[in-house]
């Protein structure tokens, strides 16, 4: 998927180091992570052995933003069936926001998992996430209130889904 000099594609392992540090940069960076979480948000090889992962570039090849696309897996967190596909740590690097470089990067997750047979986007998002959540809403996301739920004391997640149908 290429948009005005931004390009969507399958991340490689040179990838890995900058997709690390966007991802740990802005959780942190904007107090969305716990510090118990952050070994997680790091491990990019572990999400790449579990999910699917994809990366923004610039017109210059920079990695601007990544996603973690789910199609099978425990990694998915919230799917609840084999139909279900889910994306997590979506991340856009804050120079960019507004440039329509998360927008890509959650339809080219719909666009690949519909490729892949699955009916329905799930993603879990924090409450403090409101761009993420307009973003969603405007893709034709909706809230599923009954399968929000909380992975860790103090940590509680709300659930969107879309049907790909």
């Amino acid at each position: 998927m290429t948009s005005s000099a931004l390009t969507i594609e399958a991340a490689g392992p040179a990838d890995f180091g900058r997709i690390a540090e966007l991802t740990v940069g802005v959780y942190t960076g904007e107090a969305l992570a716990e510090p118990h979480y952050v070994p997680q948000l790091a491990d990019v090889a572990g999400r790449a052995d579990r999910a699917e992962l994809l990366v923004a570039r610039d017109g210059s090849g920079t990695v601007v933003g990544s996603v973690a696309l789910v199609l099978a897996g425990d990694f998915g967190e919230v799917t609840e069936s084999a139909d279900e596909a889910a994306f997590r740590m979506l991340v856009v690097d804050g120079a960019q926001r507004g440039r329509g470089v998360g927008e890509a990067l959650v339809r080219s997750c719909l666009d690949r998992a519909r490729a892949a047979g699955k009916k329905r986007m799930v993603l879990s998002t924090d409450p403090r996430m409101t761009a993420a959540h307009r973003l969603y809403e405007r893709l034709g996301f909706t809230r599923l209130p009954e399968r929000d739920w909380t992975p860790a004391p103090g940590v509680d997640l709300r659930v969107y889904a879309r049907d790909l149908c």
